[in-house]
């Protein structure tokens, strides 16, 4: 790769850097959302068996309604226009499939049917699902006012969250199942134990007002798998839960949108503690890199063939900050546009083999903008966290934290 700038601005201060990454990421749910469903697209290059132009994604565009807020929050986009682009999108929601209140991985973009994931994945996907509510509780709760336009959309995604029927997915057991499908019913027989990007799943099925979870799902389930306790050391650095080295580094993003990790506890971990001990250990790695591949420095996969996803470093900067702002930099100025381009930095990359990534993917954009902004203000993090019902669902499953309690104090 070269290291032409020819395309890109002079040196910047990290908060002009910051907000141009965020900004240039924020575009892929802005300009390159679907036109009548308003929805975030899966991708934004073509991939056998899928129309990346029709195949929109329900828990990326939880992640992108996120990104918008941080957007219009910023100043970066209208709020008004936010508004208007968020409502569009809860009103086709309640048109779209769903399975008992579940919706699909993917849905077509004008006609709100299911796209099957794989063949029998042609259902219900509780945890896209819960990325989904994740992103249009924060919604709700940012578009606090008294106008009509603000009103009715909380009143839209209420109950659109009221609807979601958690508990179906226990099969009557003590654990979650992430897949059921009309066709093949629960054939697909995926649990959704930890440790791994799926904790907000059980946060969210203990929260809901209509159909929630027991306790006891939650601490014999999600805890049933032998890889969710570790404790070892990596690195020098102890992981408390989770594979080897902490697998992949989403594992601390996609649940921590909204769920703010700062002190928070439960009976098993620290979950902030868990996070930065995670990223840090990922950095060590790519900073020994066993395998000598090109380019690496900071961050880099487990999965480790020399590849590079950025979002995995930048949306890990709540942790890492002053690591990963040296990277964006890095990134930014060393690699010039070669990792630039209409949404942001490229999706990933190998620097040994001279290749990039040709296309973005609403599950790795969503990330960076919002765990930025949750750097930046707390903003995505105070927005969840100030739900009701989701600060009762974090009680019942026996978390505590500053934020629960302050809730608590301003209740009282």
């Amino acid at each position: 790769m070269s290291n032409t700038q020819e395309s890109i601005p002079g040196r910047l201060s990290d908060d002009a850097l910051v907000d141009l990454t965020q900004r240039k990421t924020l575009a892929y749910f802005w300009d390159f959302a679907h036109p009548v469903s308003g929805m975030a697209r899966e991708r934004s290059n073509p991939v056998a068996g899928y129309d990346c132009l029709q195949t929109v994604c329900s828990g990326g565009t939880g992640f992108g309604v996120m990104a918008l807020i941080a957007g219009a929050e910023r100043g970066f986009l209208p709020r008004a226009a936010v508004l208007e682009r968020i409502a569009t999108v809860v009103a086709f929601l309640s048109g779209a499939e769903t399975y008992h209140g579940v919706f699909p991985h993917f849905l077509h973009g004008e006609t709100g049917a299911t796209i099957p994931f794989s063949a029998m994945d042609d259902g219900g996907d509780l945890v896209e699902t819960a990325y989904l509510m994740v992103g249009l509780l924060c919604a709700r709760q940012y578009f606090s006012g008294a106008a009509a336009g603000e009103a009715g959309l909380r009143e839209a995604i209420d109950r659109l969250w009221r609807a979601v029927q958690w508990d179906w997915h226990t099969r009557g057991r003590d654990l979650l199942y992430w897949h059921w499908s009309p066709r093949h019913g629960w054939a697909m027989d995926l649990t959704i134990t930890g440790w791994n990007e799926c904790l907000i799943t059980y946060v969210l099925a203990a929260a809901s007002p209509t159909h929630a979870i027991a306790p006891t799902v939650y601490h014999k389930g999600w805890t049933a798998s032998p890889t969710f306790r570790n404790g070892a050391s990596f690195h020098g650095i102890a992981l408390p839960l989770g594979p080897p080295f902490g697998g992949p580094l989403f594992f601390a993003h996609y649940s921590f949108l909204g769920l703010d990790p700062r002190n928070l506890r439960d009976r098993y971990a620290d979950y902030w503690e868990q996070c930065r001990a995670h990223t840090l250990i990922n950095r060590a790695h790519c900073i020994a890199n066993p395998n000598r591949f090109a380019g690496y420095g900071a961050f880099c996969p487990q999965n480790d063939r020399g590849v590079i996803a950025p979002t995995a470093a930048l949306s890990s900067m709540p942790y890492a900050p002053r690591e990963v702002m040296a990277l964006v930099r890095h990134l930014y100025e060393a690699f010039g546009d070669e990792l630039w381009g209409r949404y942001g930095f490229v999706d990933a990359f190998n620097a040994s083999k001279n290749w990039h990534a040709s296309g973005n993917l609403a599950i790795d954009q969503g990330p960076i903008v919002v765990m930025i902004e949750n750097y930046r203000s707390g903003l995505l993090w105070e927005l969840f966290m100030s739900a009701a019902e989701v600060r009762a669902g974090l009680h019942r499953l026996g978390f505590d934290s500053p934020a629960l309690q302050r809730a608590g104090a301003a209740r009282g």
